[in-house]
């Protein structure tokens, strides 16, 4: 049996506002929980929020769930990590 991810000692709470963060799934709800880890990141803490989220998904679902999210995520973000994963830069806005 898999380990229950607490998703609120892992993230921000406050990245998760709207709902239970303690209801939430790490592998059910990743189409959540990756948008919203790096909704709240900074060139400043982007190494250190990347690396978190590494660390529970893989690039491949990472790079998915950013670029079909409907959440704002800056393209300052996707530049990131479009740059971290050496692949083509896409933005979630028209520049």
């Amino acid at each position: 049996m898999k380990e229950k991810i607490n998703i609120a000692k892992v993230f921000p709470k406050h990245l998760f506002w709207d709902m239970d963060h303690s209801a939430l799934d790490f592998e059910r709800d990743k189409d959540i929980i990756i948008p919203r880890a790096l909704f709240a990141t900074t060139p400043e803490t982007f190494d250190t929020d990347i690396v978190t989220l590494e660390n529970l998904y893989s690039r491949k679902q990472i790079l998915k769930h950013l670029k079909t999210t409907k959440e704002r995520i800056s393209n300052e973000v996707c530049r990131m990590v479009a740059h971290r994963y050496d692949v083509d830069i896409f933005f979630r806005f028209k520049q």
